[in-house]
Formats: C-alpha cells, structure tokens, sequence
C-alpha cells in the first residue's frame, strides 16, 4: 500500500492536503466537479460540499490511490463521490478510509457512485479502520455496463461504535463483478446490506461475505442477488464467532424474475472447530496463537489456509 503521502486524493477531517493525477485522468474534489462538468450534475442529488471526483479516460499502469481520515475530535464527515471508467480501460484503485486515532468520537457519511463502462476492467480495493467511539456510514454504487468486468475487496478489521453499510451493484449485458466484503467487529455494531442486480444476458455476479464476531460485537447482515435477465448469481455468507457475548445473523436472499437466470447461495455461522484447534496446537501454538492463524487465513479467505503442509479448507474452519 502506498503512503498517504503519495495519495492521488489526500483529505484530511475537511482540508484537501493533496490532489495529482497523471495524464489521461482527471481528479476534483466533488464540488469542483459538479461547477466545471455539467453531467457530473446528473450523479449528485444535490450539490456536493465535500468528496473527491476521478474521471480516468486513459489506461494507468499503477493504482491510483484515495485517503479520507478523521485527525481531529468531533470531526463530522460527509464525502460524497464519483469515479467514471471511460470504455475498453483497465484500471485499479486503492481507497482508504479512517481515523488516525482511536478516540476520536468522529461521524462518517461516505456516499460513492463507480461507473465502469463498456468493456472496461476495475479491481478496486477499500480498506477502513475506526475508532471505538466513531459512527459510520457508506453507500456504494456500481454501475457496470455491456461486458464491463469488476473485482471489488472492501476490509474493515476496527470497526467503529456503529457501522451501516449498504452496497449495491447493477449488471448490464455480459458485465461480471466479483465482491468480497470482510468485518471483524469488536465492541461494536455492524449492519450490512449488499444487493447485486443481475439487468442483462450473460451477466454474473458472485457476493462473498465474511464476518468475525469478537468481544461484545453484534453484526447483521442482508445479501441480496436479484435476477432481471438471464444471468447467474452466487451469494456465499461464512461467519465465526469467537467469544460468547458476540452474535452474526446472516441473511442471504435470492430473487429470481427471469426463467433463464440461475442464483445459488451458501450461508453459515459458527465457532472454529475444535478439530482444527486440536491440530494447530500439536504443531506447538497455544490456544490464542491457533485462533490468531485461522482468523488470519479466514480473513484473507481468497488464499488457501495452509498449516504444515496441509491445506485447510474455509470450511473446515467452523
């Protein structure tokens, strides 16, 4: 990961610290955008008053890179944002979002709107860190267009007092979107709610979400795939919970308006098994080291957990 320092989009509790595009990309804060492009008008609600706007018209050949940090307390944030991938590009963005300090007591209200278009490829990779005391809320939209392609990982391993998420993903004609979404709550609540819109032939979407309940957490999580043509969808739900006064309840749900769509799912909750405890600490590890490793490989899930040679499978893990 880069440093904030090299960040294409550094904003800091309500201060643009740094903005630098390469050729073939423009970036703006959002109120900037919303003045200077009259379409970027037709994305807004209202006029922004704080995000940033990336409009990527050339191929790059490395991440572009965006940091939203809470430094100061009682910070109240409302970032409102656009990204554009113009046709036929391929691009990867890292966006991080956070407080610098645990006991801020910041408010954060992210909207995000990413529009891939025809035949254009995006992996993009979100990382978010809070403080016990933050409340905070996103919503995300992508839009994929005929034959667009899009890998999405979002991992949040602090989360804050209050977490409300909600993601939602629209598949046109022949567009894939691949979406991993991955908590680790710690005295805090999480609410979820993803839905994926399978809207042309050919479309394909895969939802995996990973949720861990640790001390005094409480998750919720809705993952929805919607069927309007004839596509195919998978939901896959995994979530463990580590100590007794934590809770997940997991929620995945198919609807299917189209004969030729096929949606499948896969859904479970529960601890780590005592078979694979057993055999982490006959390799020498105590207790919490054997609990370490296979949060850490649950988390990283897209990697095979490999322990003396042997490859463990997620779902061995509860």
């Amino acid at each position: 990961m880069k440093s904030a320092k090299s960040a294409n989009y550094l904003y800091i509790d309500h201060e643009i610290r740094r903005i630098f595009a390469d050729k073939g990309i423009i970036i703006r804060s959002s109120p900037e955008a919303y003045k200077e492009f009259k379409w970027v008008r037709d994305h807004f609600e209202q006029e922004p008053e704080e995000g940033y706007f990336i409009w990527v018209k050339k191929h790059v050949d490395h991440p572009l890179v965006t940091c939203i940090a809470i430094s100061s307390p009682n910070v109240s944030q409302d970032p409102r944002n656009l990204v554009v991938i113009e046709k036929d590009i391929e691009a990867e963005i890292y966006s991080v979002c956070n407080a610098v300090k645990k006991n801020l007591c910041g408010t954060h209200r992210g909207h995000s709107k990413i529009i891939v278009k025809a035949n254009s490829r995006l992996k993009i990779r979100e990382f978010h860190k809070w403080g016990k005391g933050d409340v905070v809320e996103s919503s995300l939209r992508f839009f994929l267009e005929k034959g667009a392609g899009l890998s999405h990982v979002y991992k949040c391993l602090e989360v804050p007092m209050k977490l409300k998420m909600e993601n939602n993903t629209d598949i046109q004609e022949g567009a894939s979107a691949n979406l991993v979404l991955t908590v680790l709550a710690e005295h805090g609540e999480v609410e979820m709610h993803d839905s994926t819109f399978l809207n042309g032939r050919g479309s394909n979407g895969i939802s995996r979400v990973r949720m861990i309940g640790d001390k005094k957490s409480r998750i919720v999580a809705h993952s929805q795939m919607t069927a309007n043509a004839a596509g195919t969808g998978h939901v896959d739900c995994m979530g463990l919970l580590l100590t007794k006064d934590s809770s997940i309840n997991a929620i995945p749900e198919l609807v299917n308006n189209n004969k030729d769509a096929s949606l499948t799912h896969e859904a479970s909750v529960g601890k780590i098994s005592e078979e694979v405890l057993n055999y982490l600490r006959s390799r020498g590890l105590t207790e919490d080291q054997a609990i370490d490793l296979v949060v850490a490989g649950f988390l990283g899930e897209e990697e095979p957990l490999v322990i003396g040679g042997r490859v463990v499978p997620s779902k061995l893990y509860m």
